[in-house]
């Protein structure tokens, strides 16, 4: 039996939603750890990637983080994870800085990255379109609002499939 083109958008978006709700599990179990090692907890994604699939935790602190910030945060996860995350199969643990295009995920990032430019990529068109970039404007009742080469969108959360910072090159130290 061939299934149709709208099948297949169900089940990825079935998929979509299973993959989210392991990395909010998975965050709810390393926000904890994080905060205790003085470590933010940026986003958490769980995916399927060419090497199978991938449980990635970024993680930051004022002044960046080390090598030995990651390692040390997912040693003592691993422990957790293995026993308190329930998954559809094994994957790999990657733990590491947000880097340049850091995640955004929370919807508080949204209001506390006002004013730099993000990529935004959501789940299903908005006006025809599922791709945008723009400089961030807040986040309101409705959604995250972005300023766009075609105007202001307003994006509703629970839409969005991943929304990352572009170049970011770190919060200003200076008030």
């Amino acid at each position: 039996m061939v299934a149709n083109g709208n099948d297949m958008t169900d089940r990825s978006r079935d998929a979509l939603q299973r993959d989210k709700q392991v990395a909010a599990a998975a965050s709810a179990l390393a926000e904890p750890l994080c905060r205790a090692e003085g470590l933010e907890l940026v986003y958490a994604e769980y995916r399927r990637e060419s090497t199978g699939r991938v449980l990635r935790l970024y993680i930051d602190k004022p002044g960046g983080i080390s090598l030995d910030d990651c390692t040390r945060v997912s040693r003592q996860l691993s422990d957790i994870l293995d026993v308190h995350l329930e998954t559809s199969g094994p994957y790999n643990l990657e733990v590491s800085s947000p880097g340049t295009d850091r995640p955004l995920g929370k919807p508080e990032d949204f209001e506390r990255f006002k004013g730099q430019t993000a990529r935004i990529r959501t789940m299903q068109p908005i006006n025809g379109r599922k791709n945008f970039k723009g400089l961030l404007k807040g986040i309101t009742a409705e959604g995250v609002r972005l300023a766009c080469d075609h105007g202001e969108a307003v994006i509703p959360l629970e839409t969005i499939a991943i929304a990352r910072l572009v170049n970011f090159n770190g919060e200003s130290k200076c008030s």
